[in-house]
């Protein structure tokens, strides 16, 4: 079947498949090998898959990320298509945020450190969009990547402490060949970035260094370190890449499973 974009819950409920399992992978768009991984591994194990991209901008505290944010729709549904997706929910503010985000969901622990200590009100934004996204597509399954750790964290919890239906299947984190998580803020690196950012995986999965000494090590190559932590069997870190060759800092987040 032709992959079918809708952009309201009106247009979901005249075409949503009557019987056969359903998975969602909730995307903001930008898309790359790691999100079409989920679409991979969900349509493997569903009958009907629909991604989601929409730039939430409630989630981001700076305003000026999120202009920077790309957007690149046409590109990203040719890529959903040519990998078999069958819906795309492409929303509007106002379909998601009729009440204009006056309601929230927040969360009062884990929501608070790393990420969200850097990133106020990040992740108020990010669980309430998850949660309309989810409640409109009524999936079986809703696919998240492990790059963003803390995220999967919170979206598991908060469907639990809510009841909600839809079962969240978590999926490794997808890597260039020279071990960069691949994100969407990647494509914003310049070269002599680019290569810098090979040092800032490669240091963060160095579990033979403490999280101090990685620290030093990625400081004294000039980045910024916002945080590297070990919570939840994970070592988690965020960064801010040098300002090098005319590059402007971009933030690039990361983690790596600690042994059991």
């Amino acid at each position: 079947m032709a992959m079918t974009v809708f952009r309201t819950l009106a247009e979901w409920r005249m075409i949503k498949p009557a019987s056969g399992s359903l998975g969602v992978v909730p995307t903001m768009g930008a898309l790359h090998a790691g999100h079409i991984s989920l679409v991979e591994r969900a349509l493997n194990e569903n009958k009907y898959v629909v991604a989601t991209v929409y730039v939430n901008p409630t989630q981001f505290n700076n305003a000026s990320d999120l202009a920077a944010y790309p957007q690149t729709f046409d590109d990203d549904c040719a890529m959903l298509e040519q990998a078999g997706c069958q819906f795309v929910f492409a929303p509007t503010y106002e379909t998601l945020y009729p009440d204009q985000y006056r309601y929230r969901i927040s969360e009062t622990e884990i929501s608070r450190v790393l990420e969200g200590e850097y990133r106020p009100g990040h992740f108020d934004g990010m669980l309430t969009v998850v949660l309309k996204l989810l409640n409109v597509i009524g999936a079986d399954v809703a696919y998240f990547g492990e790059k963003d750790f803390q995220q999967l964290l919170l979206v598991r919890e908060m469907l639990h402490a809510f009841q909600h239906p839809t079962r969240i299947a978590a999926c490794p984190t997808v890597r260039e060949a020279d071990g960069l998580a691949m994100s969407s803020r990647n494509r914003r690196l310049n070269p002599a970035q680019r290569a810098l950012a090979t040092e800032w995986s490669r240091t963060l999965a160095n579990l033979s260094l403490s999280c101090q000494e990685a620290r030093d090590r990625l400081e004294r190559l000039g980045f910024r370190v916002d945080y590297i932590e070990e919570r939840w069997g994970r070592r988690l870190g965020a960064v801010h890449t040098p300002q090098v060759a005319s590059g402007v800092e971009i933030r690039l987040i990361d983690n790596v499973a600690l042994p059991r």
